[in-house]
């Protein structure tokens, strides 16, 4: 079988460094699908505006090529040193490097072939290669078990930003940017408080540095 792209990803984060581990964790985070020209047409999403969520299945276009998916992986909420099987896990490294994330559609415009959606875990670039529709009654399975992730509680940061930042971003950047940080972009094992970190978000820099449960921000270049 040979999938194409039906849809590009747009969205304000171009790195995996600062990516929200799983979607819906930062609820602001906008971003836009833009179909492929072949399917630019209303008639691709006519009825769509009846539902609040969409389901995606996309690729890992960041993954390096040189690193092959092997049978267990080390998962960020197991601090990065413990080992589970890569199918109990949604490591990127894959077998088959596909993504599904659930994303809440924010609007349409069926004219242009883009879908506006909030929440998603994607870099901008992304290959979407299907979407469909996130239908409560099949999809949606409360109280169920979640494997290690219901034994390992994990806390948000706290957020400092420097004063001046509330003039460079608007509101909603800022609500996506706080709720970003506060999911500790960081990879597990380092907790250097002096070490100031670089994460690329639209076409600024945010610097910042963790120390002792709080993120703060000390330059947006």
């Amino acid at each position: 079988m040979e999938i194409k792209p039906i849809a590009l990803f747009r969205a304000p984060l171009p790195d995996k460094f600062g990516l929200p581990r799983q979607a819906g964790l930062s609820p602001s985070l906008h971003g836009t699908i833009v179909l492929e020209p072949a399917f630019r047409s209303p008639d691709a999403l006519r009825g769509l505006e009846g539902f609040d969520y969409l389901w995606l299945i996309w690729g890992f276009h960041l993954n390096r090529e040189d690193v092959s998916a092997g049978l267990t992986v080390r998962p960020p909420r197991l601090g990065g040193n413990e080992r589970v099987g890569v199918f109990a896990s949604r490591s990127p490294y894959r077998p088959n490097p596909l993504g599904l994330s659930s994303v809440r559609i924010e609007r349409i415009d069926a004219s242009a072939g883009e879908i506006h959606v909030l929440g998603a875990d994607l870099a901008d670039g992304t290959p979407i290669y299907d979407i469909k529709p996130y239908v409560e009654y099949a999809d949606s399975h409360p109280g169920v078990r979640s494997g290690f992730v219901d034994d390992k509680a994990w806390q948000p940061l706290e957020v400092v930003l420097p004063r001046e930042t509330f003039h460079r971003l608007g509101p909603a950047e800022l609500d996506a940017l706080q709720e970003i940080l506060a999911q500790d972009p960081r990879p597990r094992y380092q907790e250097d408080p002096e070490r100031i970190y670089g994460l690329r978000f639209g076409d600024r820099n945010i610097r910042f540095r963790v120390e002792g449960g709080i993120l703060t921000v000390v330059a947006v270049e």
